[in-house]
């Protein structure tokens, strides 16, 4: 009976459209105060314990990191990369917008900070060589999503911290521990590959299908120019997960790296950020930062009240004895956040539901690593479906495409990352097999 007033309740604060953040905190507060004997100084207690964990420093040094990097001119010097290297496939240029998203996935970590660095210049760029300006949006707003899964992850670390501590028990009892944020990275290295290859795919099919123009072959004396121009910028993909699987730091620490090294490389070797703007990269940093951990602050009290009242375990045990295997689970898993994906942006969804479903999946001896590869593959696609697709927003920004023009525009990718859903959803050794084989797992 509790369980049902807790999501009954919290789903009414969402549907009059209060902001994820409040909706939690009030539903917690209301729950706590009305059914339980809770006392009032545990509440604050857990508040504080719950957010000086050591891993969440990275979403404030990542969001930095990539935003020095978004204005700092490394996007523009990976897209002359990724067109020297790719451009002469059919609809090269979308291709290049692809790669050049993967390889700025690779070091922002966002997904709607990947389509503002790259969409900025490719869109235009794409419509004044003859593309459609839905493809050329289509394609960023697709390849942009890769942010989240190619780490470093801002969603991989929220999943971490969000299933961190949790009492989960595997299929004979045993102790189930959360996923570490090193081992997230590592497993999202494969699938972030393949799905990047998936979206090139893509591309160039749609492109050769209607007609698209390439341009020419450059000489390898221009792509070697241009991987000279953006090796500063790609030397960051080393040092962040060299340095964590080398044992150098922790990705609290390589996050920490990553801002002050992104903040050299845009000030004083590119020069493309003058230090007269570093205080508004900074504010604009401290802004999102801000409102991330606002809602995992009250996330990780829904956290408190759910693990207080045993909801995730109860879950599990009746979810067991209605016969659900783990194939069963992860289709009903897959359609639950897809759905969640559509109203709500990744960081609310994985806080609100990594909590419930985590204890579910290690009850039925689903691996914490694979299944959060799971979850932000799903939070990927939420990324293009509306009417809260944050791609999808940020993309119309740029190209001032109506959000139903972009939503349509969309749907080829979309397909790609739904068969890739599946795939990484059944085929677990697509996520395990890297961290496994460095000896991480």
């Amino acid at each position: 009976m509790t369980a049902a007033f807790i999501f009954l309740l919290l789903v009414a604060l969402l549907l009059v459209g209060m902001p994820v953040s409040i909706a939690l905190g009030l539903t917690v507060l209301t729950v706590l105060f009305a059914l339980t004997d809770v006392p009032l100084d545990a509440v604050a207690l857990k508040l504080f314990t719950g957010i000086e964990s050591f891993e969440l420093m990275c979403v404030p040094f990542f969001i930095l990191a990539g935003n020095f990097l978004t204005h700092g001119g490394v996007a523009r010097r990976m897209i002359r990369f990724a067109t020297a290297m790719a451009g002469h496939w059919p609809g090269g240029l979308g291709l290049a917008a692809v790669v050049a998203c993967a390889i700025f996935a690779a070091v922002s970590g966002s997904s709607p900070a990947t389509v503002v660095a790259i969409g900025s210049i490719m869109i235009p760029a794409m419509v004044a060589r003859g593309y459609p300006k839905s493809f050329a949006a289509g394609a960023v707003a697709s390849g942009g999503v890769l942010g989240i899964l190619i780490p470093p992850s801002i969603v991989m670390v929220l999943y971490s911290v969000a299933t961190a501590g949790m009492l989960a028990e595997g299929p004979t009892g045993e102790r189930v521990h959360s996923a570490s944020v090193d081992d997230l990275f590592m497993a999202g290295v494969v699938p972030g590959f393949v799905l990047a290859t998936l979206l090139g795919l893509t591309t160039v099919w749609l492109a050769r299908r209607r007609g698209y123009p390439r341009t020419e072959r450059q000489p390898w004396s221009e792509r070697l120019a241009s991987f000279l121009d953006c090796f500063w910028g790609l030397a960051l993909i080393v040092i962040v997960m060299g340095g964590i699987y080398g044992g150098i730091f922790t990705p609290t620490e390589a996050a920490a790296v990553s801002a002050v090294y992104a903040f050299v490389v845009a000030v004083y070797i590119y020069r493309d950020l003058a230090l007269k703007d570093v205080p508004r990269v900074l504010l604009a940093s401290a802004s999102m930062s801000a409102m991330l951990l606002y809602i995992i602050t009250n996330a990780v009290l829904f956290t408190f009240l759910l693990t207080h009242e045993q909801i995730p375990q109860a879950m599990a045990d009746w979810l067991i004895h209605q016969g659900f295997g783990p194939v069963t689970f992860l289709l009903v898993v897959n359609v639950i956040l897809l759905l969640a994906g559509c109203v709500m942006e990744p960081a609310s969804v994985t806080l609100i539901l990594a909590p419930i479903l985590f204890p579910v999946a290690a009850k039925l001896g689903i691996d914490p690593v694979h299944f959060g590869i799971i979850m932000v593959v799903n939070m990927e696609i939420g990324m293009l479906t509306p009417p809260v697709g944050l791609n999808l927003y940020v993309a119309s920004g740029i190209s001032r495409l109506g959000l139903t023009t972009l939503s349509v525009a969309v749907l080829p990718w979309l397909a790609t990352m739904l068969a890739f859903l599946m795939l990484v959803t059944f085929w677990p050794a697509l996520s395990l097999a890297l961290p496994r084989w460095l000896g991480m797992m």
